[in-house]
């Protein structure tokens, strides 16, 4: 199984739609190419509850990004300066799905895969093939497009996106693109139109987690992301606020008394459903992706690494790979 090369020959995956050829070099903005990059497979316990459930969320992070957000919490996998991770075929990306269901996740979640989409729509269906018959989590940016997801969108069954800002010069200054606002308000009511709300217990199985992350000093900036999700999509999706801002380089970190602002907001807007984070030794959150766990024990169990490959016993794999 190959991807077609046609789809990554004028690339359009992404809003900047740059229309490189990765086919040949490393290009566009995100300069990847057409062979998915990944950094580290784990089950992650670190997500809101519904989607990290007991077995932990089977997480993929994947290299390199479209936004480039200056203080990405991801910065080692995320930066188009030489990422760290491995190029991985959609029949190894299928093999590693299979092993995190194995190992008992209760979804397989899909981190910054937009510029990875035709290699991905192939690993989803092999997977398939093989039996995958957990949940898919599209975990974004939310710097999307309808047409760019299009391939893929029957392949997800929860979306789990960011609604950074809908401010452009907030967007500019903690984004890196004043055109993200314009972005997530185009593409999240194609979203959630398409995935209503689904529940097993206390999982989700379908549906649509919108998160917006409080940015230091920009408390107006969040006010206006909390009345939009209330006028359009509160009775569509949860809300999940989080508060862990980190600045990996140092300069900017959370405000914690914004947390009582946030709560009369949610009020307001009569924001019932959803998550909000608690603040505290948000440092913990820093991954460090050289590592065989990125994040504390208690967070995550690791299952595949790039330096290491599959971490742990994995028979199943091993047997299939002994056959060829």
């Amino acid at each position: 199984m190959s991807t077609d090369a046609g789809d990554y020959a004028a690339c359009a995956l992404c809003p900047r739609c740059c229309r490189a050829d990765r086919t040949r070099e490393s290009a566009g903005f995100c300069r990847s190419g057409d062979r998915m990059e990944l950094a580290s497979a784990v089950l992650h316990f670190g997500e809101e509850p519904p989607i990290s459930g007991t077995g932990g969320s089977g997480t993929l992070f994947f290299s390199s990004c479209t936004l480039g957000c200056p203080s990405c919490q991801n910065i080692q996998i995320s930066r188009r300066d030489r990422p760290l991770g491995r190029v991985i075929t959609p029949e190894e990306g299928a093999d590693i799905c299979m092993e995190l269901q194995r190992r008992g996740a209760e979804n397989i979640n899909i981190v910054t895969g937009t510029h990875y989409i035709p290699s991905l729509v192939f690993m989803l269906r092999s997977a398939g093939e093989q039996g995958l018959n957990i949940p898919v989590v599209w975990n974004s940016s939310g710097f999307e497009t309808a047409a760019g997801l299009a391939p893929i969108d029957p392949l997800i069954d929860i979306y789990l996106i960011d609604v950074k800002t809908l401010d452009a010069g907030t967007a500019e200054r903690f984004c890196g693109s004043s055109s993200y606002p314009e972005a997530v308000k185009a593409v999240l009511p194609w979203i959630a139109q398409r995935n209503p709300l689904s529940f097993h217990e206390e999982k989700l199985t379908a549906g649509v987690l919108v998160r917006h992350l409080m940015l230091p000093g920009e408390i107006e900036s969040t006010a206006g992301v909390l009345a939009w999700f209330s006028s359009r999509f509160k009775d569509q999706a949860l809300l999940s606020v989080m508060l862990q801002f980190i600045d990996p380089r140092g300069e900017m970190f959370p405000e914690v008394s914004a947390e009582q602002e946030v709560l009369r907001l949610l009020k307001e807007y009569e924001i019932n459903d959803g998550f909000i984070q608690e603040t505290g030794n948000e440092e913990i959150w820093l991954p460090d992706f050289s590592r065989p766990n990125p994040f504390p024990a208690a967070f995550a169990k690791p299952v595949w690494h790039w330096k290491h490959g599959f971490i742990g016993q994995h028979p199943a794999i091993q047997v299939r790979r002994s056959c060829r």
